[in-house]
């Protein structure tokens, strides 16, 4: 059984690190991809590891510490011992592989080693992973997509906005699930009518399911994900409908990924739309998103005034977080 080594930090992995496991992974029985992890690196190395057995679940990944340097002969003798054997052969895009197969005593085999095939590097797109985006897999590229999240009470524009500013950096959007889910509830009801009530689960099922369908989007998103609530918001819904706090909601949206939160302000009238029951309240949900929102650790801007005024203050905000968008 012919065994193959890859070496490398995947810091993060990209379509090169693709083109060469795949090369590889064609040549031998079994494969070994080793990720090398130091602590200064600032995507941890079981993320990458776990993003790499996503991409190629026909490999072992192996998580190891980076602590030889670039001490070739060191880092043969340690593979060695890792794998308990030499490998059969080394694939590499780096000119190092010649030697470090060498003290291994196995073949070298070269590939793309001049960036022709995927004119890419790590170090390009840490420093810029907005403008790389195109040679990352959808798992890695969801990581560096920045999750803008508008936020508030009933009828403030918040989807009005989400769609323009979707179609404005030609990026995909996440609707509200709570607010499908709603329509089905009362498909057929009056507003003014008797409403059907809530239960624990329905909520922790909105917030999971939000959170699920944001996740997809977001490996496709061009830049930015523009979503309409996350969970995090279900929590303070969960206290509007049920009159307190859900422990696993609120769980749930802690493990929400967000950039920028636009908060939308309550300065415009009130649109029933056949579904809205929150017109006398939605001065106090806004209130209560405010205080939630200040015990985030995530930059919150408010919208207000026009939709016109709402684009200009929600577009300087999402540039400003593409911006600082980098990887040390």
């Amino acid at each position: 059984m012919t065994l193959g080594f890859v070496v490398g930090k995947f810091y993060p992995p990209h379509r090169g690190h693709k083109l060469l496991i795949e090369t590889a992974r064609r040549q031998v029985d079994r494969l070994v991809v080793m990720v090398a992890h130091h602590v200064s690196q600032t995507i941890p190395g079981e993320l990458r590891e776990a993003w790499l057995r996503q991409i190629h679940p026909d490999c072992e990944i192996h998580l190891v510490p980076d602590e030889l340097a670039d001490d070739t002969q060191r880092w043969a003798e340690f593979t060695i011992a890792h794998l308990g054997r030499a490998p059969d052969v080394v694939f590499s895009s780096e000119l190092y592989g010649d030697p470090f197969a060498s003290f291994m005593g196995c073949r070298h085999v070269l590939v793309d080693l001049n960036r022709i095939a995927v004119p890419c590097s790590g170090s390009a797109i840490r420093s810029a992973p907005l403008d790389h985006l195109h040679f990352l897999e959808p798992c890695v590229r969801a990581h560096f997509a920045r999750r803008v999240v508008l936020i508030g009470a009933e009828s403030t524009g918040k989807t009005t906005l989400a769609r323009l500013l979707a179609d404005h950096y030609r990026t995909a959007w996440v609707p509200e699930y709570g607010r499908e889910h709603w329509e089905k509830k009362v498909a057929g009801l009056s507003m003014d009518g008797p409403l059907p009530g809530w239960t624990d689960q329905e909520f922790v099922d909105i917030a999971a399911e939000q959170q699920r369908r944001e996740g997809i989007a977001a490996g496709s998103a061009n830049r930015v994900l523009i979503c309409d609530t996350n969970a995090f918001a279900t929590g303070t819904w969960f206290e509007r409908y049920r009159g307190g706090r859900h422990a696993e909601v609120d769980a749930i949206g802690a493990r929400d990924i967000a950039h920028l939160y636009l908060l939308a302000e309550p300065d415009i009238p009130f649109v029933q739309d056949g579904v809205r029951d929150g017109e006398r309240i939605r001065h106090w949900m806004h209130g209560r998103f405010v205080e939630e929102l200040a015990k985030a650790a995530v930059e919150t801007v408010r919208v207000r005034g026009s939709i016109n005024e709402r684009m200009t203050t929600a577009c300087a905000a999402i540039e400003r977080c593409i911006a600082a968008c980098r990887v040390a």
